[in-house]
């Protein structure tokens, strides 16, 4: 199993600079970078990466995506006085050049082409590029947007040239659309390009009609240039985390990609003045956590914008500790995306439902009077100029202001969210884990007659076998562990899956624990009270519930294809979103008898809910499911499962259940929500 996170910077691209008085590149400052790295070791996260030497990019390389013509041009700006520097920059839209720029911009592209090779080669499993100029916007013939190669779109063409790779997802996570990565991928489909950004009904730069939703790209490549168009500011971490799971993800997963490129523009976070979003610096955890469960693990995350040097900052650190394998802080706020959010996603699904077989049974027409189009701008409070827009009453003080708040919020937030870490990640019962990596610690020492009485107070007369007795008693101490915030996680294997989730949600109860997510796939013959919101089950089987779904108590009746992995739908249009509205303290996944989901299924439950509660979990595994153990710890310690394989569609009456799921509870939990 390939581990390790590379981390690629070199300080010589903070040489590159303004030189003139320009109030729209001010803010492209050599500080983005050396911020980035300074809280990187301030975390103490740069000694826990490989560290990737820079090189130069090649002409060659560069070739591959510009045009000799434009090569020439930023090669000459090696040689040009200020004034002749001042001119040149004039010729593109928001950028200036300097002395230095060519050989950091060259640099820029050379680390990004590192990352590849180290990820690609198998040195690590994934890591990021710390670079400037940044790249997304440049195009074939033209810098544009503060950008002068596009990086991205270079290693995109690099891989599928040196590695032969046949499917690339880049996912752009910057605020501004990357125009310059859509134009050179557009009628390529073995490139998925999505982009979510600023658009504001074509009034917020680069006010492009091809960036708008129905922008789906062109010939072969239809299908494969995915746009979401935020019509407003303000967007919150749940509008992120939504268009993920509901047009992202199904996308992604069917598409099965063989490496993920992340244009990574932190100016989509909290606090900076060009996005006006409000993104905490956690979100980008479990972006970055939901993107690793593609390509084998293989993830590129490239720099692109940001410019709250402390949002950014922040913002970059959480997702290196996430490449790194930390557990994720909650996910800040309520769960609820806004109006326009759900109008942008109802619109996307449909433009591409002629593409994507997740989309084939979804009913869906495009809205034409989008309720939002009352809140853009550009109606006198604003005028727009290159990729700032500058509200002509703000004052300089004001914008100061602002980000000094920005900093006290983060300052206090980011306490909040970092707690320490247990020193151990996960645990398994005493002789369940013998086949399993030294990594994982076995449960010893047990206090049993303490935890005995616990297993007899609560169900001594079902309680008769010495075995199931133990079991129980082990499933207790590791639980009390992980609450105790001793262990990340643990695994039991149990001869009563059933009896034993029962029991550890009523000792979570007794431990004081608010809320807790219970998973149970296969048959359940114990009843549950969850009336009191304490606990959410939700129960996956093979045969239909006798009682109604409530909030907190939801039978999802699904029958998978054992020659396809079809659970994608229900985990990413259903489970998931209903999981991060509820927001538990701590995740229970049991595997019963009769479970449906097969290894695939149930080893991507298990991955993708280590983004909940901190990744504190605990499995809870019959005994007659134990050859699932090593597919359960895997994700449990960290590792990514080899392949889960490309998702295949649903039978068609599955995803009637689980639109009808959604219907019915999505008044309830929010983020079930997809479209308006």
């Amino acid at each position: 199993m390939v581990s390790g996170t590379a981390l690629v910077y070199d300080d010589e691209m903070t040489r590159h600079k303004l030189l003139w008085e320009d109030p729209i590149c001010a803010i492209e400052i050599p500080e983005r970078l050396s911020s980035c790295y300074e809280n990187l070791k301030r975390y103490n996260l740069v000694e826990r990466c490989l560290f990737v030497p820079v090189r130069e990019g090649t002409e060659d390389e560069i070739m591959l995506v510009h045009s000799p013509d434009y090569l020439e041009v930023v090669k000459n700006t090696q040689k040009m006085t200020e004034e002749e520097l001042r001119k040149t920059s004039t010729n593109y839209d928001a950028v200036f050049f300097h002395l230095t720029t060519y050989r950091c911009a060259k640099l820029a592209v050379g680390a990004t082409l590192e990352l590849v090779d180290a990820v690609m080669s198998g040195t690590t499993r994934n890591g990021m590029a710390l670079v400037r100029p940044p790249g997304h916007h440049s195009q074939r013939n033209a810098a544009n947007g503060f950008c002068v190669f596009n990086n991205v779109a270079i290693a995109a063409k690099y891989a599928q040239r040196k590695y032969g790779v046949q499917r690339i997802l880049i996912v752009d996570w910057d605020v501004h659309h990357g125009q310059g990565i859509q134009y050179i991928f557009e009628e390529d489909p073995s490139v998925l390009y999505f982009s979510w950004h600023r658009f504001e009904h074509q009034q917020y730069w680069p006010s492009l009609r091809e960036s708008d939703y129905d922008a789906v790209g062109q010939g072969k490549g239809a299908g494969s240039n995915i746009n979401v168009p935020w019509n407003k500011v303000g967007m919150k971490n749940s509008d992120y985390l939504a268009v993920f799971l509901h047009v992202l993800l199904p996308m992604a997963f069917e598409f099965d990609p063989e490496l993920v490129v992340v244009s990574a523009g932190y100016d989509s976070g909290i606090g900076d003045p060009e996005g006006q979003m409000s993104a905490t610096p956690e979100c980008f955890a479990h972006l970055t956590h939901f993107l690793m469960h593609l390509a084998k693990g293989k993830l590129c995350v490239v720099l692109e914008g940001g410019y709250h040097l402390r949002s950014l900052s922040e913002s970059v650190c959480m997702t290196i500790k996430t490449l790194l394998g930390d557990p994720l802080p909650s996910l800040s706020g309520e769960m609820v995306p806004c109006l326009s959010a759900l109008e942008s996603m109802h619109n996307v699904r449909a433009a591409h439902k002629l593409y994507w077989k997740c989309l084939l049974y979804e009913d869906l027409t495009p809205l034409k009077d989008l309720s939002t189009k009352s809140c853009q701008l550009g109606q006198g409070e604003a005028v727009q100029t290159g990729t700032t827009l500058v509200n002509q009453q703000e004052s300089g003080k004001t914008n100061r202001d602002e980000a000094a708040k920005t900093d006290e919020f983060l300052e206090q937030h980011m306490k909040e969210i970092l707690s320490l870490e247990p020193p151990v990640r996960t645990v398994v019962a005493e002789g369940n884990g013998d086949s399993l990596p030294p990594s994982v610690q076995n449960e010893k020492n047990v206090d049993t007659e303490e935890l005995k009485a616990v297993v007899r107070g609560f169900a001594a007369d079902l309680v008769k076998e010495e075995n199931v007795l133990n079991a129980l008693v082990n499933m207790l101490a590791i639980l009390e562990k992980i609450v105790k915030k001793k262990v990340t996680s643990g695994l039991v294997v149990s001869p009563e899956a059933s009896l034993s989730s029962a029991l550890a949600l009523k000792h979570c109860h007794d431990l004081r624990l608010q809320k807790i997510l219970c998973i149970f796939a296969g048959d359940m013959d114990m009843k549950i009270d969850s009336d009191d919101g304490k606990v959410l089950l939700i129960n996956i089987g093979n045969k239909p519930s006798e009682q109604p779904n409530t909030k907190y108590n939801i039978s999802l009746n699904w029958k998978e294809d054992a020659e396809r992995s079809t659970f994608f739908s229900a985990l990413l249009g259903f489970v998931l979103p209903v999981a991060y509205s509820y927001q538990p303290d701590l995740t229970v996944i049991a595997v019963g008898s009769n479970q449906t989901l097969g290894t695939t299924g149930i080893a991507l439950l298990v991955s993708l809910l280590q983004g909940l509660a901190q990744c504190r979990i605990l499995a809870v595994i019959q005994d007659t499911e134990a050859q699932l153990l090593e597919d359960i710890a895997k994700p449990m310690m960290g590792d990514m499962t080899p392949c889960f394989g490309t998702c295949s569609p649903a039978l068609q009456k599955n995803i009637q259940m689980v639109k009808e799921l959604r219907e019915q509870l999505q008044q309830e939990w929010k983020m079930l929500r997809c479209s308006v």
